[in-house]
């Protein structure tokens, strides 16, 4: 089965028009975006847009053999004129499944945002999944859940779509999973294609034609991430948008609870509040029994806490206790945890202070405390197939 993406972008495409934002600014070449249309084997066209039958003919198809005309978006679509023909545009209730004569099956997939997927199986048995912007399958049951060999959804602006369909099985390691509906919420270029790769998807310019069920190169998802930042750089946040689109993520928090800080409380609610609904979470600083045991992702927040209750517990701030072993015991305890992280079976995503770049501490204590975060940093970072630093909210690939 054939898929050729007439276009990639949002509904008002990309650029926007008129739109002055730094996205829209560089959205050009092959990161410029009409509004996602889908010709499948050239006999089904999945959401008709402004221009698509330019846009076939350019990329060396014809609209004349579609038979089938559906609409995903929540609304009729923009206003467009119908080329002469082309079907009259339709939808498919939730539920039902329509037959084509060319073999295609098509069921639609009920939304928990408006709008109609559509679950199409060719004439071979290969299954694309197709979701509209901004939406998510609702009511998905691992009992019932088939198996997708392409997925084109909004992974950008709804990871948590992506998420639904791997909990059942829907979307697994093979899955061609194609990043479509892209707006200007996220930058185009090396910048996209980063953030789609963490996710386990990619992006692909206007006019591609892709293969169903052909073994793609698939991004391959970092199983351990250090995300490395000062304060207020966004690196809390980087860290979770590249687990967002996985399910049942258990959130590690090393710092407690802090009881009657009411700063440490604020900031707490505010991770918490960006949290998917469906992620655990636990405090705790005991991280090597997690990393020995097999499930779901982790997402440590932060090492630079965990290194504080190290450093409490070996008297890291008593110069005597520190030259009497405190300083042996903290390598100790940077060693097996180093160990684990190598030895983990799990996805890890672990977040750092990068504190070395800055004034000097005053303190004797500030300063040790500055130089075994440095070392602890380096030493994780050493067992991680990829290693970040944000800047400003910006993420530098170091490694990986």
């Amino acid at each position: 089965m054939e898929v050729t993406l007439l276009g990639t972008g949002a509904p008002a495409g990309l650029p926007r028009p008129d739109c002055p934002c730094a996205a829209c600014a560089t959205a050009l070449g092959p990161d410029a975006r009409a509004a996602t249309a889908v010709l499948v084997d050239g006999a089904l066209l999945l959401d008709l847009t402004p221009g698509a039958a330019f846009a076939a003919a350019r990329v060396g198809h014809s609209l004349g053999g579609v038979r089938q005309v559906l609409l995903s978006h929540p609304h009729d679509g923009p206003a467009v004129e119908v080329p002469a023909g082309l079907p009259q545009p339709g939808r498919v209730p939730d539920g039902r499944e329509l037959a084509l004569l060319t073999g295609h099956r098509v069921r639609a997939v009920a939304m928990d945002a408006g709008g109609t997927g559509y679950a199409v199986t060719g004439p071979d048995g290969q299954r694309l999944l197709y979701l509209p912007p901004g939406g998510a399958p609702a009511g998905l049951e691992e009992a019932r859940a088939e198996s997708y060999h392409m997925v084109l959804a909004d992974v950008a602006g709804r990871p948590d779509a992506l998420a639904r369909l791997r909990a059942v099985g829907s979307a697994g390691a093979t899955t061609d999973v194609v990043a479509v509906h892209l707006d200007h919420d996220v930058p185009p270029g090396p910048e996209l294609r980063r953030r789609l790769a963490a996710a386990g998807a990619r992006a692909v310019p206007d006019g591609t034609t892709l293969t169903v069920g052909v073994y793609e190169d698939v991004p391959d998802v970092p199983r351990r991430t250090l995300v490395l930042g000062g304060a207020r750089s966004g690196k809390s946040v980087e860290a979770e948008r590249r687990l967002e689109s996985f399910p049942d993520v258990l959130y590690v928090a090393t710092g407690g609870t802090r009881g009657g800080d009411t700063e440490w409380a604020a900031r707490v609610a505010a991770h918490r509040e960006r949290r998917p609904g469906s992620w655990r979470t636990t405090e705790t600083t005991d991280l090597i029994p997690l990393l020995g045991q097999d499930g779901p992702p982790l997402l440590i927040d932060c090492l630079s806490l965990w290194l504080t209750d190290a450093m409490d517990a070996v008297g890291a701030w008593d110069d005597a206790e520190w030259a009497g072993g405190g300083e042996k015991l903290l390598r100790e305890r940077v060693r097996e945890l180093t160990s684990a992280v190598r030895a983990t079976r799990r996805t890890v995503v672990a977040v750092s202070n990068e504190v070395g770049s800055g004034i000097v501490p005053a303190t004797a204590s500030g300063r040790r405390y500055r130089d075994e975060l440095g070392r602890l940093n380096s030493a994780f970072g050493a067992e991680c197939e990829q290693v970040l630093l944000v800047v400003a909210g910006q993420a530098l690939v170091l490694r990986g």
